[in-house]
């Protein structure tokens, strides 16, 4: 977390403030910067587990396993072929190419770094191995776009190989982009899914996940009573060790969360990935999150998190 701020105007942030998947509302290139929250005038898709099955339709063929891990590769061959082009931050189309959500206020910081002479954040990736790939039924996929999560392994912002995680989505017609990513700390692991018999995840419980969110936001914000969503962080969680050395720079608290990708666990815990974001005019920083609440548990345990500022 750096101690400067610069107030900037984000050039297009797909924000759904607090969303669960599938509240992915692509904003139209050219369309106004959304507020930090979804108003109610913003049409809004029935969540995944509640809403009825879906059969894909004949223009939007259904997304396998080897299709994912072949989106992956693309998406990095594009990433790191546009990490080599001068200043690729301050054109907007191209970051709007490769992310979406909360990963597209990476881009928009990474004019910080230039503006404050810092380093650009982004590095390119090389990949270890094949990407494992957690993804829902085809008919459980929202009507707005196509959703998964990959788990791979490549070097982190300072040189070590760590296994990441990471969500991709796509609206119809369109490549995958990154929606959120980051490393699993030292000593944690991802948890085993829940698998259908045809090797599909189990949907996630869309209540655990918005309060979970949720949990967050009154943690980092420091607004509300911590548990007042009804979860805790748990003692040893990396955020609550984070917090007071965070809390004493220039911190600005956060105005909402992207999406909430997740699974269900082969022991009956949740798995929630999602990213803590700005208000679109106050862009500061991105805190990625990767979680596990344990079984008729209401404590979370952080796997992952990651700081972009």
């Amino acid at each position: 977390m750096r101690g400067k701020l610069l107030i900037i105007s984000a050039v297009a942030v797909s924000l759904s403030g607090c969303g669960v998947v599938p509240r992915l509302i692509p904003r139209p290139a050219g369309a106004p910067t959304p507020a930090p929250a979804a108003s109610p005038a913003t049409p809004q898709p029935p969540s995944s587990s509640s809403s009825p099955a879906a059969t894909p339709s004949p223009t939007r063929p259904a997304l396998g396993a080897p299709q994912a891990r072949q989106a992956v590769r693309q998406w990095v061959a594009a990433y790191n072929a546009t990490l080599k082009q001068r200043r690729w931050w301050r054109q907007d189309a191209r970051i709007e190419a490769l992310f979406v959500e909360a990963a597209l206020h990476e881009g928009v910081l990474e004019r910080n770094h230039e503006v404050f002479k810092w380093k650009p954040g982004h590095k390119p990736i090389t990949l270890t191995g094949e990407p494992t790939i957690y993804l829902p039924r085809p008919e459980r996929q929202p009507p707005i776009g196509d959703w998964f999560i990959a788990q791979t392994t490549y070097r982190d912002t300072k040189g070590h190989a760590r296994p990441h995680v990471l969500a991709f989505f796509r609206a119809p017609g369109q490549s995958f982009k990154l929606a959120v990513a980051t490393p699993i700390h030292w000593g944690q692991r991802m948890p085993k899914p829940r698998l259908d018999a045809d090797g599909y995840i189990t949907d996630m419980d869309d209540a655990m996940a918005g309060a979970v969110a949720k949990e967050y936001l009154n943690f980092w914000n420091n607004k509300k009573k911590e548990g007042a969503s009804g979860y805790r962080l748990a003692r040893d969680n990396y955020s609550r060790k984070a917090f007071p050395k965070v809390n004493k720079g220039m911190y600005v608290a956060f105005a909402g969360h992207g999406s909430v990708f997740g699974f269900r666990t082969a022991d009956g815990g949740s798995f929630f990935l999602f990213a803590l974001v700005n208000a679109p005019k106050s862009v500061n920083q991105v805190l990625s999150e990767a979680l596990l609440v344990p079984a008729g548990a209401k404590t979370i345990q952080e796997l992952g998190g990651n700081w972009f500022s």
